[in-house]
């Protein structure tokens, strides 16, 4: 594992002249598929070369990440651009999963990390790549996109990345949005069918990506398709801050289907 290990850490090294500093660990930026990568490498990996896949807000209130890096995993995310989990960007996300997988030895079944808006990257390739997933993190997920930025519930639109959003997923028009089939909540059955255990740390007074018309119902339909998930509320918490201050009990659950 050890040779193996060294044999990653030299052809990371060779696609990227000047690796930097991570919060102690070693950072490697490359391109692939023509997009920015950052794969963030751990002192040891741990068997099997595990790995986070951190869908948007890299380095943002990172704990679960460095936990995880000391943990031997390694971190990767890929800057696809506001593509907010549309074919398009879901077809970038298979070229990077194609690589690292081939051509680096990392595990088959990488963790989602979904937070915010990320909710809908982690789900959307999930959900047509349920062989390749070994669990879903989210945090504060947007789980329905008509809720947030569609503003079609109890929090007001958020215009310009509403427009975005339909300009990324093609919609002629609102209504064609707005009749889309599959938000993560309305498309939970692969993923159930794969047994992906799924987790969520949300606030359960979030104003942004409310709880209850998000991962409440994404909970409520999930375990009636057979599916498990597990929940962290946060009482009276709102949409920020993010994580955990101590991200032990994600760090585990992660671990926990990873190996």
């Amino acid at each position: 594992m050890k040779k193996l290990n060294c044999r990653h850490k030299k052809t990371l090294a060779a696609c990227c002249n000047n690796p930097a500093d991570y919060h102690g660990f070693t950072r490697y930026d490359f391109k692939v598929e023509g997009c920015d990568v950052i794969v963030v490498v751990p002192k040891k990996a741990a068997r099997g070369n595990p790995w986070i896949w951190r869908a948007e807000y890299f380095d943002h209130r990172p704990e679960t990440d460095l936990a995880l890096l000391a943990r031997g995993f390694y971190l990767v995310y890929m800057n696809i651009g506001f593509t907010v989990g549309s074919p398009k960007g879901m077809a970038l996300w298979n070229g990077l999963y194609q690589e690292l997988t081939t051509q680096y030895g990392f595990a088959k079944k990488p963790a989602l990390e979904g937070l915010s808006i990320g909710g809908l990257y982690a789900y959307n390739w999930a959900t047509t790549n349920p062989d390749k997933v070994a669990c879903i993190y989210a945090d504060n997920p947007v789980c329905d996109f008509r809720i947030c930025p569609g503003g079609k519930g109890k929090s007001p639109q958020i215009p310009d990345l509403w427009q975005k959003l339909c300009k990324a997923y093609l919609f002629a028009s609102e209504a064609e949005a707005l009749a889309y089939p599959k938000n993560p909540v309305d498309n939970l059955a692969s993923l159930a069918k794969a047994g992906i255990p799924l987790l969520h740390v949300c606030g359960d007074a979030d104003e942004v990506v409310p709880f209850e018309e998000n991962t409440l119902v994404l909970k409520d339909r999930y375990e009636q398709l057979g599916g498990k998930i597990e929940l962290i509320i946060k009482k009276g918490f709102k949409h920020h801050p993010h994580g955990l201050d101590d991200p032990l009990p994600i760090v585990n659950f992660i671990i926990k289907h990873c190996h």
